[in-house]
């Protein structure tokens, strides 16, 4: 098998005997994910939505006025964090593996006032790619963030009209859902979910993504009537965001860690709801697995 590509600008080519991934040091985003007849059951990248799998850190969503308090000082943060537009360093590679970096400096330190190491592994075997996020405190003091992973799946999978499209959780999700207001999360509506199922339709976008804030399953399987199918499971996180632009031929399955800011929220950042904390030294990580089929 031949060695992969690891050009620190271009980012790394990693290939099993079933499928091929293409990750970029930008955001340490995943690109592509092609199987062996050359299908991307990965979302392209147009221009209505050009991102493929972002990485959101240190927070998810969006922040009251794109800011927050902590010990006394106010600090803004982009919607989604930096992680996705920073450029990770590649530090190891091999066939079917990559690991990426992101250190905190003094750029980072500016909007989010922690010392912390994010590593984000890539383990390709045959049909499934595994996706390791750990996050580091190098800090003398408690850290807190939040994390997520954002991929844009093809929608539908193959040639099965989206009407045929359907999401089958590991657990019932009879769980209220929360619906973003003004870009914060605001009301709360019935989950869409029939016991484990899910059937999808544009408009459930209608009004952006749909917010499992009490998620009982850690697995799902999102398939389309054309007999392929991807199974995403996750560990670490603790909630789903589900996302699509209406109009668009891609759908975001999301674990989180946290989620936007609550309307009524007001208080400092390690108060924010969802939100994760990290001892001096210690190393959360959060999951993600795709097996396609």
């Amino acid at each position: 098998m031949a060695e992969p590509k690891t050009d620190q600008r271009e980012g790394v080519t990693l290939s099993s005997d079933s499928l091929t991934a293409f990750v970029s040091p930008k955001g340490a985003e995943l690109q592509s994910l092609r199987d062996s007849d050359g299908v991307n059951y990965l979302w392209g990248g147009e221009p209505i939505w050009p991102k493929h799998s972002p990485l959101l850190f240190p927070i998810v969503g969006r922040l009251a006025n794109d800011r927050f308090d902590y010990r006394g000082e106010s600090y803004a943060m982009p919607k989604h964090g930096f992680a996705r537009d920073s450029l990770f360093e590649i530090i190891g590679t091999s066939p079917n593996f990559a690991r990426f970096s992101l250190r905190s400096n003094a750029a980072t330190r500016a909007a989010f006032p922690f010392d912390f190491l994010l590593e984000v592994e890539f383990t390709l075997s045959d049909r499934r790619l595994d996706i390791r996020h750990g996050v580091t405190n190098l800090g003398v003091d408690d850290m807190h963030f939040s994390i997520g992973a954002h991929p844009a799946f093809r929608w539908p999978l193959g040639d099965a009209a989206k009407q045929q499209s359907k999401i089958r959780f590991e657990r019932d999700e009879p769980a209220p859902v929360r619906r973003l207001v003004g870009g914060l999360v605001g009301r709360t509506e019935p989950s869409p979910v029939e016991n484990d199922t899910l059937s999808l339709r544009e408009t459930l976008f209608a009004d952006d993504a749909i917010i499992f804030d009490a998620l009982e399953s850690r697995r799902l399987v999102y398939s389309c009537g054309s007999g392929r199918s991807v199974e995403v499971g996750w560990t670490g996180f603790a909630h789903l965001g589900l996302w699509s632009k209406p109009g668009a031929d891609f759908l975001c399955i999301e674990p989180w860690r946290g989620y936007d800011s609550p309307i009524e929220f007001a208080g400092e950042f390690d108060q924010k709801p969802g939100i994760a904390h990290a001892r001096p030294g210690e190393t959360l990580d959060f999951t993600l697995s795709i097996q396609v089929a």
